[in-house]
């Protein structure tokens, strides 16, 4: 066998690669309702005791949608990142293709919601199971910050790519409420929200300024004191 073989799949990894293709379908075709671990084992051809065994509850197999659609959102991105320079842009860009790749999921986004906004939950953003997802994201954010001209000291640049991705977070919980035609208010709310970044970046040689909006960032991106 060559080094560069690929790894024969085991029966194992079949099953759960099957059982993670049928969820993922019935989660973007029949949303978070529509969706069960029952139906899931049926499509799939096993018991559902083996589902189970495999996937310990439906949120798992959400974890695993979550992470598919954040990888997604880096190939839109990746290439829009190319030569932007500026750092308000390129947040832009990232913030725009995200909502871009989640188009198709408006309508169905409040089932979602409703399992994600619960502090306690497996699918918030925020909890230990949604890192897989979380640090594809953040790591897009990231990426608009290093790749800028702006270049920020720390704490600053640092803490940065967090706090960019919590306020990633309430855009996007408005525009799950947005019932403009094509969330039009939602991309105002975006262009609006840019244009304050635009005016703060050169703000920033301020002192005061600077070690305010620091304190701020640093506390929404969760560093200690």
């Amino acid at each position: 066998m060559f080094e560069n073989d690929a790894v024969p799949m085991t029966k194992r990894d079949r099953t759960r690669a099957r059982i993670r293709e049928v969820a993922i379908r019935s989660l973007r075709e029949h949303g978070y309702d529509g969706t069960t671990m029952r139906g899931i084992a049926d499509e799939a051809g096993l018991s559902v005791g083996n589902a189970y065994y495999h996937f310990p509850t439906k949120d798992h197999l959400v974890q695993e949608l979550y992470v598919e659609v954040q990888h997604e959102h880096v190939a839109r991105a990746t290439p829009e990142l190319e030569g932007v320079d500026e750092l308000a842009d390129r947040v832009g860009v990232v913030v725009r293709t995200g909502l871009a790749n989640l188009r198709s999921w408006h309508g169905i986004a409040p089932q979602f919601l409703t399992t994600a906004i619960a502090p306690g939950s497996p699918n918030n953003p925020m909890s230990p199971e949604s890192a897989p997802a979380r640090d594809v994201v953040l790591g897009l954010f990231r990426q608009a910050v290093d790749g800028s001209r702006t270049k920020l000291s720390a704490p600053l640049g640092d803490d940065l790519p967090r706090a960019l991705w919590t306020a990633y977070l309430l855009v996007t919980l408005f525009w799950v409420y947005d019932t403009s035609p094509d969330q039009r208010r939602t991309d105002r709310l975006v262009d609006t929200a840019l244009g304050v970044l635009r005016f703060a970046l050169p703000m920033l040689r301020v002192r005061p300024f600077r070690r305010t909006v620091t304190e701020i960032v640093g506390i929404v991106a969760g560093r200690d004191a």
